[in-house]
């Protein structure tokens, strides 16, 4: 994710694509994959933003329902550019297949993580007295859902290269924000983790599901699974708000112990690139980089 601070401090972010990395500026974003024959394919993209258009939107709570659902249009360009560039053009996949492609695998996601443990813990309810408890059980019940998701799929070829690309996606942008040349050499020199990660994300999402879903109580099948998909956006903003916290304030004691779970599963999502995946990750930065200068370099010189 990428944000601006209240203080006027742009936070890049980014993800990690099919053979390659998306970043994320402030107004643009750019996508850099290594393609079938070993060359590397960078384009960018302008950012039309909401809250840039419409200030309203930078109020707490709503910035959040906002971001998440920027990131998730930018994420899914970003997969089907990612999709056709790193494919022999014999195999890739047309829009209309990757957005079937796409929207199935959202539906699936619902599925399993918010209908799948709404209908057994409804089933669970009525041999549990406390609605909170039922609730509470659902809740870690997602937690290790998740979890068990993350390693299963980890044992993938496929995704643990994605896993090293969202490592190089990390450690460049880290090198960046300790004003280290982007490099090879200076990027590699970080750590996989940043606690700015969407895992950290989705990890808050999942834990504050814990409490917020609490106040509905155990009502009926069909209230229970809308009451789980409508809070979605609510749940959202609190971890949006929790992220710029980890930001802003990352040497807090309090920030680093709410940080620190989403940094321990960054030990699955995120593993070691070679020096290939980092000058990935590096042109995909500095083509953001490079687009962020064009406004400055064609403004007129001012007078002296």
């Amino acid at each position: 994710m990428a944000e601006e601070a209240t203080d006027g401090q742009h936070f890049y972010g980014g993800q990690a694509v099919v053979e390659g990395v998306m970043m994320r500026g402030r107004d643009v974003w750019a996508i850099a994959v290594r393609r079938p024959d070993a060359t590397i394919h960078v384009e960018s993209h302008d950012i039309d933003s909401l809250v840039a258009r419409h200030p309203i939107f930078r109020q707490p709570g709503l910035r959040g329902v906002i971001a998440l659902g920027q990131a998730l249009s930018i994420g899914f360009k970003a997969l089907s550019i990612s999709a056709r560039e790193s494919s022999p053009e014999d195999e890739r996949l047309s829009s209309k297949q990757m957005a079937v492609s796409m929207t199935i695998a959202g539906v699936i996601f619902l599925g399993v993580f918010i209908v799948l443990p709404a209908v057994a813990f409804r089933w669970v309810g009525h041999h549990v007295g406390s609605s909170v408890l039922v609730n509470a059980l659902e809740g870690v019940f997602r937690v290790l859902l998740f979890l068990g998701y993350l390693l299963v799929i980890g044992r993938a070829k496929e995704i643990r290269r994605v896993f090293e690309y969202h490592g190089a996606e990390h450690k460049t942008i880290a090198a960046f924000e300790h004003h280290d040349p982007l490099d090879r050499d200076h990027v590699a020199r970080y750590s996989t983790l940043h606690v700015r990660c969407g895992t950290n994300f989705l990890l808050l999402v999942m834990v504050i599901t814990i409490f917020v879903f609490a106040v509905f109580g155990n009502p009926g099948l069909w209230w229970r699974i809308g009451s789980r998909i409508v809070a979605i956006p609510i749940i959202a903003g609190i971890a949006f708000e929790m992220l710029r916290l980890g930001a802003r304030f990352p040497n807090s004691l309090v920030i680093r112990g709410l940080m620190t779970p989403g940094l321990w599963l960054q030990k699955i999502t995120t593993k070691p690139p070679d020096d290939a995946q980092i000058d990935v990750a590096i042109a995909s930065f500095n083509e953001v980089l490079r687009r962020e200068r064009e406004p400055q370099e064609r403004a007129p010189a001012a007078d002296a």
